[in-house]
């Protein structure tokens, strides 16, 4: 096989959806700086996942998905104070995000330049919706939990797909996003592509199953390092842009096992002939 053919093979593999395991289907793309570079992939995310999208109506709603693009609330320039859990969309879109470090913030590029004092940020990071990205602070984890859109957190929930844009990821395998369902199991983990500029890029990752696999909970890994005053040489800091998901549903309630229905009945055995010995 020829050189050439070998890059072509590669740029497909990465560019196109593909099967990656038991049920789960990614889209994946590193992209430069222009939202146009990553549009198709995203576009095609959304088509897997359904319309439409649902904004800040409340649940059940049998189909669709939901889009978070961190621009709206308080002014497309303003930088909000770092919290966690980051609860502002919990209620309008179901999701609850969380962080190890001091909290979640909201800002535009030259925004998280003053937040974490540190100038290049202004030019290092972009953006796929303008204005502003959302990064964790004190940390380079997101945690992602889904809850029935209206219940205010109250109704624990379920996805079936999850995608991010990603800014400046420069190294493979420094941002990834890991998928869990509701009892912690490990479902399917895939590593960001890098872009293909040095500042400003832009890239995406999402996974849609479709074996009947239902996310609880996702983990994103941004970087290999938390976003602070000094970096550069092998640390690799990375932003968030636009998270999109499919429709949250309530998680069902899981069945009593044969394990457990024996132990009951046990159990009721012994307390009858307790009573009896009474």
């Amino acid at each position: 096989m020829s050189r050439s053919i070998r890059v072509v093979l590669c740029f497909a593999a990465f560019s196109s959806p593909t099967v990656a395991g038991a049920g789960a289907i990614t889209f994946s793309v590193g992209g430069n700086n222009s939202p146009a570079s990553i549009q198709a992939t995203v576009d095609s995310f959304r088509a897997a996942l359904g319309g439409p999208n649902n904004g800040s109506a409340p649940g059940p709603i049998a189909g669709g998905r939901r889009e978070i693009n961190w621009d709206g609330g308080g002014g497309v320039n303003a930088t909000t104070a770092p919290v966690t859990p980051f609860d502002v969309f919990l209620n309008t879109r179901g999701a609850r995000f969380t962080t190890p470090g001091t909290g979640l913030s909201q800002a535009t590029p030259d925004g998280l330049a003053t937040l974490f004092s540190n100038p290049t940020y202004g030019t290092t990071f972009g953006t796929f919706s303008p204005l502003r990205l959302f990064v964790p602070v004190g940390s380079n984890i997101t945690d992602g939990l889904f809850y029935l859109p209206g219940t205010n957190g109250g109704v624990p929930g379920t996805v079936s797909g999850f995608g991010a844009v990603f800014t400046d990821v420069d190294l493979a395998g420094t941002a990834r996003i890991d998928y869990f369902d509701a009892d912690g199991n490990l479902l399917y983990g895939a590593s960001v592509q890098p872009g293909t500029v040095a500042d400003g890029s832009l890239s995406f990752l999402g996974v849609v199953f479709n074996a009947g696999e239902r996310i609880s909970r996702v983990r994103i890994t941004t970087g290999n390092a938390a976003l602070g005053p000094n970096d550069g040489g092998l640390v690799d800091v990375v932003a968030m842009d636009d998270f999109l998901y499919s429709e949250p549903a309530a998680a069902a309630v899981p069945e009593p096992t044969t394990s457990a229905l024996l132990g009951l009945a046990l159990a009721g055995v012994a307390f009858s002939r307790r009573r009896k010995l009474h």
